[in-house]
């Protein structure tokens, strides 16, 4: 007889914003979110987050990143999919070169007929010129892909495990039942400063970090968060940032948390990057509504226990949004699909109600950082100058 399996519910909110920055430049939103769930299926759930490039040579990143979050969304429902009731973790750890290699193969068939469809504009190499030199151009012509470069940052949520794959800057953050916040993928260490591996550069298949995470009903995070380095670089420390996402579990424990979150992330994001990184921002949020709920009952208990004392009330942080992929606009709950009868993309972009302010306990960082640089881009510039 088959196993009976209650499913857990998982629930996700999403929210993307042009930085600060520039929106004073007229550069537009280069971050893209996407996620896909099947319509009529709790699981799986995959969310996928981009970060395109702000170097003047990536001109096209805005393009790069609604390309990857497309790409990668897509690829890992399917691989799934085919996977489905014969799940052998071991095997699925297995594929990180086929996931990498063909979502790379993929991005890169995605630009070249982006490019042949409409090639580089003269105006564009003239603007790259301003901002940069003639050598800059030379580079873009040599490697058409720069002009679309971009991050990649993938969560897939199933029943018995999660698979974490992730490409250049940005961040994954997991948070227990209790509070306590983890990074699942170990850090690379080529990403310091502003340089970051890229979907734009040779091999970059070979950049990737995966892991599959065996969980359980009784053992799995509450909550992750997925975000591009604009979140991060706009609090003064990473502590800082680990507190916010813990701000933000909190407040999902209340009665109406979802729709509270919902409605104030976009505007936290906007403070964020106001007084913070001056880049784009863009946060993903899956969490698991019955773990919060039951370690508030266990908090509730304890505090039972003890002497009755003053309730502090707890503040969300910054983050912002503005489109999520393609066109989707405001106000609006909007659904596409590429090519997946059963597979729907959806992302909902409420307009704020009831503000909350983001928690006095986010100490944001300077403003307008240096814009963000591909790992060959400081070869580059020396050879350049």
């Amino acid at each position: 007889m088959a196993e009976n399996k209650t499913l857990t519910e998982w629930r996700i909110i999403g929210e993307t914003i042009p930085g600060a920055s520039h929106i004073r430049a007229g550069i537009p939103n280069q971050d893209s979110i996407l996620y896909v769930r099947e319509s009529n299926r709790t699981l799986p759930i995959v969310l996928s987050v981009s970060d395109g490039h702000g170097s003047p040579k990536c001109f096209r990143s805005d393009r790069g990143s609604r390309f990857a979050v497309k790409k990668a969304a897509y690829l890992i429902s399917e691989f799934l999919d085919e996977r489905r009731g014969k799940f052998d973790l071991a095997e699925i750890e297995s594929q990180k070169d086929y996931l990498a290699g063909e979502f790379v193969r993929r991005w890169r068939e995605t630009v070249e007929a982006d490019l042949k469809k409409e090639p580089f504009a003269e105006k564009e190499f003239e603007n790259l010129e301003k901002k940069s030199d003639a050598r800059a151009r030379k580079l873009v012509e040599d490697n058409p892909l720069l002009a679309y470069g971009a991050t990649s940052l993938s969560v897939a949520m199933e029943e018995d495990f999660i698979l974490y794959l992730q490409l250049g800057d940005g961040d994954m953050l997991t948070v227990s039942e209790t509070g306590e916040v983890t990074k699942p993928l170990p850090e690379d260490g080529r990403l310091l400063a502003n340089e970051t591996t890229s979907l734009c550069l040779p091999k970059a298949e070979n950049d990737f970090r995966f892991l599959v995470q065996k969980i359980s009903p009784e053992q799995s995070p509450a909550m992750i968060l997925l975000s591009t380095d604009g979140y991060l670089n706009s609090f003064s420390s990473e502590a800082g940032f680990f507190q916010a996402a813990t701000d933000i579990q909190d407040m999902l424990r209340a009665e109406n948390g979802f729709d509270a979150v919902s409605e104030n992330l976009k505007g936290w994001l906007e403070e964020a990057t106001q007084m913070g990184s001056g880049d784009d921002c863009t946060v993903g949020i899956i969490y698991r509504p019955d773990a919060l709920k039951k370690s508030e009952i266990t908090e509730t208990s304890k505090k039972s226990e003890k002497p009755e004392t003053t309730t502090k009330t707890e503040t969300p942080p910054s983050p912002e949004t503005t489109q999520a992929i393609a066109a989707l606009t405001d106000s609006t709950a909007a659904t596409t699909s590429e090519n997946m009868e059963d597979v729907t993309v959806t992302i909902t972009i409420k307009k704020d109600k009831n503000k909350i302010s983001a928690p006095t306990s986010v100490a944001l960082a300077e403003e307008d950082s240096a814009q963000t640089k591909t790992a060959t881009d400081k070869s580059n510039d020396k050879q350049s100058k």
